[in-house]
């Protein structure tokens, strides 16, 4: 944050005050003297206002407010304008319209109004009347854009208010005052420094004077835009790697998770009802037998072969076994192979 020195101050005539004979007795404390029937205003007063200010604006603008910038004097508009355009800010650089804080409601009307010539004038849409309503609606719109042109971009009540000379500008004074808004004012020696919460004294008259203040102020604005925005990119990169973490966790499962094979179970223990508990190394093909010997048995039986002794009638399996003789079991047995022979 850039600061000016007593030596610039001087150089841009920062210390000239009014005449005596106009001067307010309230801005006693920040008078130095007086020379040739004028009042020199005191340098370490103003550069202490200004470093207040410019502490002030940044904090301000940093936490995402809005700061007003009022100048209606001639010599001063061209530099309230552009201290608007640089930090993009809301100004008001002709007739201060009464209600403009206080009633704020009507003059969002009135700019949706301008919107709405403006559309009108920009499709054709105006050519549908005569002339002399045409000119009526053109000379409207040129009224209402010269008076509510540079706060158009002003969504709500800004934090603060940056004046020049609040002697002239009484009326935004005691609306920012009724508001609660805060006042930084350029005030000269015959200015009321009542209603202005942080006090700049200086030369309001002069364009060197006031430009190189005004130019200190938006200096400080715009240091707090840009960390303004540096904190909303940090917050936004902060959410984005919250929502990462929060979509790479595992979502939660109803009810138990039953555990793969092979892999022990959740709490250490036996493994969850309804599931089998995995066989061991040395008892995997012991296990395995069993199964492979029971499936025969499980087969649908042979045709020429006979029935399992499950599917026996009841007859068949109390009836007693005839015994045959060992004899007649040989001569069976050699039978067929004599056939053969022959």
């Amino acid at each position: 944050m850039e600061t000016v020195n007593v030596q610039q101050l001087i150089e841009s005539g920062v210390h000239f005050g009014c005449r005596v004979s106009r001067w307010n007795p309230k801005m006693a404390p920040y008078i130095h003297g007086r020379r040739n029937l004028i009042h020199v205003i005191d340098l370490r007063q103003t550069v202490r206002g200004l470093v207040r200010a410019q502490n002030f604006l940044y904090h301000l603008v940093g936490d995402g407010s809005q700061i007003l910038w009022v100048g209606t004097k001639r010599q001063v508009k061209g530099v309230i304008k552009e201290a608007g355009e640089r930090t993009g800010m809301p100004v008001v650089t002709e007739r201060w319209i009464g209600g403009t804080l206080t009633n704020f409601s009507v003059i969002r009307s009135r700019l949706r109004r301008l919107e709405e010539l403006e559309t009108m004038e920009e499709d054709g849409s105006i050519r549908q009347f005569s002339k002399k309503v045409i000119a009526s609606l053109r000379r409207e719109r040129r009224k209402i854009h010269r008076n509510l042109a540079g706060i158009r971009e002003m969504s709500g009540i800004p934090g603060a208010m940056v004046v020049v000379d609040p002697g002239r500008e009484y009326n935004a004074v005691r609306e920012a005052r009724k508001m609660g808004l805060a006042v930084i004012g350029l005030l000269d020696t015959d200015c009321d420094p009542d209603g202005v919460d942080i006090v700049i004294p200086g030369n309001d008259d002069s364009l060197k004077s006031v430009r190189l203040l005004i130019e200190s102020l938006a200096g400080a604005v715009e240091e707090g835009a840009a960390h303004n925005r540096e904190r909303l990119a940090a917050m936004g990169a902060a959410e984005r790697t919250d929502e990462i973490v929060a979509s790479d966790e595992p979502r939660p499962t109803r009810g138990k998770t039953l555990p793969r094979a092979g892999e022990p179970a959740p709490d250490g223990g036996a493994p969850p009802e309804g599931g089998e508990e995995p066989a061991a190394e040395g008892t995997s093909e012991t296990a395995a037998a069993p199964a492979s010997d029971a499936a025969p048995e499980a087969s649908a039986p042979e045709a020429s072969g006979p029935a399992p002794a499950a599917e026996q009638t009841p007859a068949a399996a109390e009836a007693p076994v005839e015994k045959k003789e060992k004899s007649e079991v040989v001569a069976d047995a050699a039978a067929p192979a004599e056939g053969a022979g022959s």
